[in-house]
């Protein structure tokens, strides 16, 4: 994802410098060479020789080093980096870059560079919401500067608040959107997301545990990557991504009703979305009371089958299904792939560690009917999204070079 891509980390003084560690790594495992700056109190958490051991390059920490300087030297940092991070960034290292102090190598050399620079915070929350510190911030931004936010939580300081160093895969994922190629263009995207919800009575009704957070991942990945995005979403609790034409739903029937009116314009349809399988024959206008039964019995019927409906009205469409499984993983995936006329299918076992519903991350399998399959670690649903979105780029260009004759 990452081949060619020349990347400095800058690591600043903080706790949180032992997770750099990990940021480091999966930017090395994605194909980027990546040369470390070390602050003199970052020194303090982590020896630089972790760093240089997975980066396989030295790393820099003294602005008047003359080895250093001779191998690499700021200035030459600076104009190499493609992208440049600084993961933890204190409130000193931001101050000094908004205010365009250069004292020592690493604010230095992002004074130098003219590549995109990533800045992700990590304090405690007084300082975090401190004015100077919130003015210095904007200030960055203002200037084109990246800023991850912090997340909320306990902070290694005892306190609990905003301040928390963000998880790596998290970084990493925004480390894969500057980056990210706009090879989306000029595909129309139906994304569908969340549950949907089959009502009983006013106040009672059928649904099941999924999140929306997989197909939310997918929209956000698709725009990005320069597609036109059409998001069908039955309810969640989630922030609709920016640019995606959204389409609230409740009932699989809505859900099933409005996939099929946006079809006509769309060249790939991903159906993310957990729809119920069966609805409640009658719908009841007023709450049913408990009354003394012991037992109550809800008569169920088959909701509309979207994916069939669409395998069958698929043509020249890209169509990917998602199979949340329990068991025989790959033989009930298989059999959906088949049976729905679909070009791929995202299988995951929701019983494994990490891979289940409400979760961030996902372990899945991506399953073809004319290639071997694709089985992934457990990512970050970030990432899952823009491996799923590049198997989709994959399936096209394989149409366009069968076309072509070439």
């Amino acid at each position: 994802m990452l081949e060619g891509k020349q990347i400095v980390l800058g690591v600043t003084g903080g706790i949180a410098v032992y997770k750099a560690v990990e940021l480091l790594r999966l930017c090395v495992k994605a194909g980027a060479e990546v040369h470390v700056v070390m602050t003199e109190h970052a020194r303090e958490f982590v020896t630089p020789l972790t760093f240089q051991t997975l980066s396989g390059n030295p790393v820099q920490t003294d602005l008047f080093n003359l080895y250093q300087e001779k191998e690499i030297g700021h200035i030459s940092l600076a104009e190499r980096a493609d992208l440049f991070i600084v993961a933890p960034a204190t409130a000193n290292i931001i101050g000094k870059v908004a205010c365009g102090i250069a004292d020592d190598l690493l604010s230095t050399t992002l004074m130098a560079t003219r590549a995109p620079s990533l800045f992700v915070p990590a304090m405690n929350v007084n300082m975090w919401e401190n004015s100077v510190f919130q003015t210095n911030l904007k200030k960055l931004e203002e200037r084109g500067c990246l800023v991850m936010e912090p997340e909320t939580g306990a902070l290694a300081c005892g306190y609990v608040g905003k301040g928390k160093f963000p998880d790596p895969e998290k970084i990493f994922a925004n480390v894969l959107k500057v980056f990210q190629a706009r090879d989306l263009e000029g595909e129309r995207i139906i994304v569908t997301a969340g549950p949907t919800v089959e009502k009983i009575d006013p106040v009672r009704y059928l649904s099941n545990f999924s999140s929306g957070k997989m197909g939310y991942a997918i929209a956000a990945a698709a725009l990005e990557r320069g597609a036109e995005v059409v998001l069908v979403s039955g309810p969640t609790a989630l922030k609709r991504p920016q640019g995606a034409k959204f389409r609230p739903v409740t009932s699989a029937k809505e859900m099933f009703e409005v996939v099929l009116e946006q079809l006509p314009e769309a060249t790939v349809v991903i159906k993310a979305a957990a729809v119920a399988d069966f609805r409640p024959v009658i719908f009841h206008d007023r709450k049913l009371k408990k009354g003394d039964e012991e037992k109550w019995v809800v008569e169920l019927e088959r909701t509309p089958d979207i994916l069939a409906a669409l395998g069958k009205a698929k043509d020249h469409r890209i169509l990917v299904g998602f199979a949340a499984e329990t068991e025989n993983l790959v033989e009930n995936a298989r059999r959906k792939l088949a049976n729905k006329n679909l070009d791929m299918v995202v299988a995951n076992d929701v019983t494994q560690p990490g891979a289940g519903f409400g979760g961030d991350t996902n372990l899945v399998t991506f399953l073809f009917p004319d290639r071997a399959p694709v089985a992934l670690p457990c990512l970050s649903k970030e990432v899952v999204a823009h491996r799923l979105l590049d198997q989709i780029v994959d399936i096209r260009r394989s149409r366009e070079k069968g076309a072509s004759g070439c």
